[in-house]
């Protein structure tokens, strides 16, 4: 596919989609109490909408990564320290749920007052990407 042939809009929609849908599943997964795997999809949805808005910012493709900070800054994206540190924390999500020691610390460590604070913290995260599509 040439640069000529990529479609931003339509590459960015699919994104922003699969996005929202994965984020209602981390929604379902908390209400299930599945709160490791809620976490994961958390992390998935903030990586898809990065990657939606790589789509419309750079004009390609976003690199095939899972790297909340990497996809931030690949996108042109600027995050101060706050917004840096919460996509570092929300990347651990990402490989502590597909990567658990034999001792299950992570999900020992995601009560539900735990999972209630990181999905806040995503959903902060959410809302600063969203910022981005307005500007």
């Amino acid at each position: 596919m040439s640069p000529e042939d990529f479609d931003a809009q339509a590459v960015a929609q699919y994104w922003f989609a699969e996005a929202k849908e994965t984020l209602t599943v981390a929604d379902h997964l908390v209400e299930k109490g599945d709160y490791s795997y809620a976490l994961f999809f958390g992390h998935l949805a903030v990586e898809k909408e990065l990657k939606g808005l790589h789509a419309i910012r750079r004009g390609q493709h976003a690199p095939p990564i899972h790297n909340l900070l990497r996809l931030a800054n690949a996108a042109g994206l600027e995050p101060n320290e706050a917004q840096a540190e919460l996509l570092i924390r929300i990347t651990a999500f990402n490989i502590e749920a597909r990567y658990p020691d034999p001792k299950h610390d992570f999900r020992r460590q995601c009560t539900g007052e735990y999972v209630t604070e990181q999905m806040a913290a995503i959903r902060e995260v959410w809302a600063w990407l969203k910022s981005h599509l307005m500007s």
